[in-house]
């Protein structure tokens, strides 16, 4: 799309896997993945991040630019919880693996999804 003449934004909290990739214009807020924009429902935050965003995209001129968002999510804990499996969820997230494996394996084999 730069190519084109198309500018971009990534809007993004997995710093290291997006400038590793080298876009044009990142925006780093460090929240939890998923959360890009802002803590649910707080649409105060969501509208300053993304309005902040927006400045950010008109006025960077660098090749590989990237800014870093000054909101935070809170206190630094859902780092040490992020993504924790507790030893009562493995099981079911054994069997939900298992199930989705299976369900991708029937796609595969009616030519719904590449074979690779």
């Amino acid at each position: 799309m730069e190519s084109s003449g198309i500018p971009t934004l990534i809007l993004g909290s997995a710093e290291d896997i997006v400038a590793y990739c080298g876009v044009p214009r990142f925006y780093f807020v460090d929240f939890p993945l998923g959360n890009p924009c802002g803590k649910p429902y707080d649409r105060a935050m969501q509208r300053d991040i993304v309005e902040s965003a927006l400045r950010f995209f008109v006025s960077a001129t660098q090749p590989r630019s990237q800014q870093v968002d000054v909101h935070e999510w809170g206190t630094h804990e859902w780092r040490q919880r992020y993504m924790e499996i507790k030893p009562e969820d493995y099981q079911r997230l054994r069997r939900a693996g298992e199930e989705r494996r299976l369900e991708r394996q029937r796609f595969r084999d009616t030519g719904s999804v590449r074979k690779d």
